[in-house]
């Protein structure tokens, strides 16, 4: 993620480079890019800073997105669910990230042609980041899971990037962002993928690494209650902005009247804000404190899969005395089991059979019964009011299909893996 992030600043930043240059131009020069008065646009201002601040979203949100996909394996005791899916969506949502900067100018009026493209585009760009979504429930299904608080911030993440998510694809209809434009509907949204999303990564990230960092365990009970606070506060303080916008609270105001009927869900906001702080304040005192007389972490203290765990903490100034050979995807978790059990190799040249691959469910017809009456009940809502009859049978279909899948009976892992050996 932080490789592909990197290909997405030396290719963003020129573009708002360019921006500022001519606003610089015009405004300490007299020239015309964007002065109406000379027959400058500034609409052109806006597509030069949506060309570079979408794809910023992703900046933002990539190497969060990497930190999650380091925590949620670690603490599920499970290799990272379609690591290859996780890596390739990552490069669609970069590419498609510079297909999508116009949804932020659908009420400039475009014109019906560049709003259906980037109505499109905006739809699309959630398919691989529900890959993504759907991978990290995967890492964590059938998991040995231990919510310490790198876990905490991490499934936390999950959650409200996903809801952060599902607003977004809200905006992607024309339509209906005509309402939500410039509304505190649109700062609901970018706080639940940036705060709720890059900066609940970023805790969780910090949390993770700090043993490493200093050598020394954080206070895990005043983490849970930081993650509490931060997770209970955000919530409090963003979500009621959903209701402010689609009520029609503008953004970049400092003030309104108080006739309009906005102050209830403003002060619970503030209320929401102030107990964010109050988490803030107390992850602070505790890796303060731990950093000073916290407990010895050792080299290790997670059973971590990645190499970094297996030098001392906190590391020396060389990091590695030699640079390691990697046989492995989760090479120290591969080389810890090695130490217990004789490596066996594995056909194909992949690496060393450990007893740590990624354990799949046996095959099961279910799945594309519950697809038959989505596919059902999609059909019959598409239709005028006679056809609703068969979206019912659809969704009985689908019901069925998934409770019928939900009490498959499960194999075993050690199971699984004597009847291969």
């Amino acid at each position: 993620m932080t490789f592909i992030t990197n290909i997405l600043i030396v290719l963003a930043f020129p573009v708002i480079t360019v921006a500022l240059i001519e606003l610089y131009f015009d405004r300490s020069f007299g020239m015309n890019f964007f002065n109406t008065a000379r027959g400058g646009d500034p609409v052109l201002w806006q597509h030069l800073f949506w060309v570079f601040g979408h794809p910023e979203v992703y900046i933002l949100i990539l190497p969060a997105m990497g930190i999650v996909s380091e925590i949620l394996p670690t603490f599920s005791k499970k290799p990272l669910f379609g690591y290859p899916a996780i890596v390739l969506a990552g490069a669609i949502i970069a590419f498609m990230g510079w297909m999508v900067w116009s949804h932020h100018m659908f009420t400039v009026g475009l014109g019906p042609i560049p709003i259906t493209v980037f109505t499109i585009t905006t739809m699309a760009i959630a398919v691989p980041t529900g890959i993504k979504v759907f991978n990290w429930m995967g890492t964590m299904w059938g998991g040995q899971m231990d919510f310490r608080t790198p876990m905490l911030y991490a499934v936390g993440f999950v959650a409200m990037f996903t809801i952060g998510g599902i607003s977004g694809v809200m905006h992607s209809s024309a339509s209906s962002d005509a309402q939500q434009q410039d509304t505190y509907f649109i700062v609901a949204h970018i706080h639940y993928v940036l705060f709720g999303g890059a900066i609940f990564a970023i805790f969780g990230g910090i949390y993770y690494w700090f043993p490493k960092i200093t050598g020394r365990m954080y206070n895990e009970v005043l983490g849970k209650l930081n993650f509490w606070l931060v997770f209970a506060g955000f919530n409090i303080a963003f979500f009621p902005q959903h209701f402010l916008g689609l009520d029609g609270m503008p953004r970049r105001i400092y003030t309104y009247d108080a006739g309009m009927g906005w102050n209830l869900w403003n002060g619970v906001s503030t209320l929401g804000a102030i107990v964010m702080a109050v988490g803030v304040l107390v992850m602070i005192h505790n890796l303060a404190r731990s950093w000073r007389k916290g407990e010895l972490a050792g080299n290790d203290p997670w059973d971590a899969r990645t190499l970094e765990w297996s030098i001392p903490s906190p590391p020396p100034e060389y990091n590695f005395a030699e640079i390691p050979t990697v046989y492995d995807r989760d090479d120290w978790w591969a080389r810890k089991r090695r130490e217990v059990r004789r490596a066996v190799p594995v056909a194909g040249g992949s690496g060393y059979d450990e007893g740590h691959g990624i354990h799949l469910p046996q095959p099961s017809y279910w799945p594309i019964i519950v697809s038959i009456g989505i596919l059902i009940g999609g059909f019959g809502l598409v239709y005028p009011v006679g056809y609703y009859a068969i979206s019912i049978v659809g969704v009985l279909i689908g019901m069925i299909g998934v409770y019928s899948w939900s009490f498959e009976p499960v194999n075993d892992p050690e199971d699984a893996e004597q009847a291969a050996h």
